[in-house]
């Protein structure tokens, strides 16, 4: 009996010590810290409807940011998606004002942002033009073509029905669950199921360790970049399709500065801006913690211009703690 005890401890220590290094577990930290102080100072903030709307707010960035783990983890950059998630509302919201089934325009809307996605790729995978620069570009040609496309105009109105994906909620108990929520949550799951339990996963960290060695092994670089730039625009795209719904109109100006939030919230999540390392729990986590940020300051009356700078100094640790601990484990910049 002796010996099992003491091999049980060993396996519990083992398995608290594993979680505690957990790059993820850093995070939370501060995320359960700024709640409970924000809690305490004002328990408004406790209410079961500020923390719906945390979840409501933070589900955006979300949805995008459970792609961008990928671009990330394999090195990359994607500055298009605010842009992509613009063009992709307006083309769901013509499509619909033109009696267009539901599901059929929103179909439409993914794939134009799966042709940038394809096209973001192609250019950066085979072509092997810088990602900063080739996304910036599509960034400033989707952002053109939703303005030329709008001519600043709002597009409306759209169906109640669709609205509903953006403005419905499912009720649980009496707590009600908003569809973006439960879209972005369940996009996290597969999405962890994809990069920690597959082939293309291990690809894509394989990829943003270390391209060359990735390639000499066997794993096929320019498909692997291409699809994680479908991805990263496709999930943009569906962003696009949601934000109209919750608004019930197409803006021209949606998804403005989205890209810098979305970037934000994964490396403050962990995720390396150098590639080969990230999680999507952190992105998560992540999300949650700069909505959690942002909803407490303004509940405390702090000035929007001071929670850009908080926000900032957070965007500004989280790198350098990325920094720290790439010289630490002896790698690279």
């Amino acid at each position: 009996m002796g010996p099992r005890i003491e091999t049980n401890a060993n396996t519990k220590n083992g398995l608290l010590k594993n979680i505690f290094n957990k790059r993820e577990f850093g995070i939370l930290i501060p995320l359960i810290a700024i709640f409970v102080f924000s809690g305490i100072v004002n328990p408004l903030f406790f209410q079961a409807q500020n923390i719906a709307n945390i979840l409501f707010q933070a589900s955006f960035v979300l949805i995008i940011g459970v792609a961008m783990t990928f671009v990330l983890i394999q090195a990359g950059f994607d500055l298009s998606v605010g842009s992509v998630l613009g063009l992709s509302g307006v083309v769901t919201g013509y499509a619909l004002l033109a009696g267009i089934p539901i599901p059929v325009a929103i179909i439409l809307g993914l794939l134009v942002g799966a042709g940038i996605g394809a096209f973001n790729g192609y250019v950066i995978g085979v072509l092997k033009m810088p990602t900063f620069i080739v996304t910036l570009a599509t960034m400033y040609i989707a952002r053109g073509l939703c303005e030329y496309l709008t001519r600043g105009e709002p597009v409306y109105p759209l169906p109640q029905a669709f609205n509903e994906i953006g403005q419905g909620r499912l009720q649980i108990g009496g707590f009600g669950l908003q569809w973006p929520v439960i879209i972005a949550f369940s996009m996290a799951v597969v999405s962890h199921f994809v990069l920690t339990r597959t082939m293309f996963g291990r690809a894509v960290f394989a990829v943003g360790g270390n391209r060359e060695t990735a390639r000499l092994s066997g794993i096929k670089v320019t498909r692997t970049t291409i699809i994680v730039y479908m991805l990263s625009s496709i999930c943009a795209a569906a962003c696009g399709a949601i934000t109209a719904a919750r608004l019930g109109s197409a803006l021209s100006n949606s998804g403005m500065g989205m890209e810098m939030n979305v970037i934000a919230s994964c490396i403050i999540g962990g995720t390396s801006l150098f590639g080969g390392a990230g999680s999507i729990a952190g992105s998560v986590i992540g999300a949650l913690l700069m909505t959690t940020v942002t909803n407490a300051m303004a509940m405390l009356q702090v000035s929007v211009f001071l929670q850009k700078v908080v926000i900032g100094a957070i965007i500004m640790v989280a790198v350098g703690i990325d920094q720290y601990n790439r010289k630490r484990s002896g790698l690279n910049n």
